[in-house]
């Protein structure tokens, strides 16, 4: 099993969307190697840190697991959709997506300004200067941590 960190703005879909929802597909991701995690690493059964980002308090702010793996994103191939590629073709797809079920929302969100204070979580990925993915992996014991730090 492995573990990620996927952001989406809550505005757009935040974690009480995917509690409501129950899940939903990862698509519109338009850069390449947060494309490349979904498509060759994420496996169902894999847990996500559900990241708020752009917003007054980022942070984590709940549990999700990969209940589906990677298929092409159709996005890519809808006119009328923001992320049209036109250079994609059922073919030969550039996007891809995966589908991600609700596990939990914590009792306290994780914060970025809390993350950034705490030492054992120093070396997570998103941490790191000028790191702008939308998906990241997390060491399991970083994951252990900022779950229990949700709980807390």
């Amino acid at each position: 099993m492995k573990y990620w960190l996927m952001k989406s703005e809550p505005d757009v879909f935040s974690i009480d969307d995917l509690k409501s929802k129950k899940s939903t597909t990862w698509d519109g991701v338009r850069n390449y190697q947060a494309r490349n995690f979904m498509r060759d690493e994420m496996a169902k059964g894999d847990l996500v840190l559900i990241y708020h980002s752009s917003c007054k308090i980022p942070g984590v702010y709940g549990i999700g697991k990969v209940i589906k793996e990677s298929k092409p994103d159709p996005s890519q191939f809808d006119k009328k959709s923001e992320y049209f590629d036109p250079k994609a073709s059922q073919e030969t797809p550039r996007w891809f997506m995966v589908e991600v079920g609700f596990v939990k929302k914590f009792k306290n969100p994780v914060t970025l300004e809390f993350i950034k204070g705490e030492k054992s979580l120093s070396d997570m990925l998103i941490l790191r200067k000028g790191n702008r993915l939308s998906i990241t992996p997390v060491d399991h014991k970083h994951f252990e941590k900022v779950s229990a730090f949700g709980e807390a």
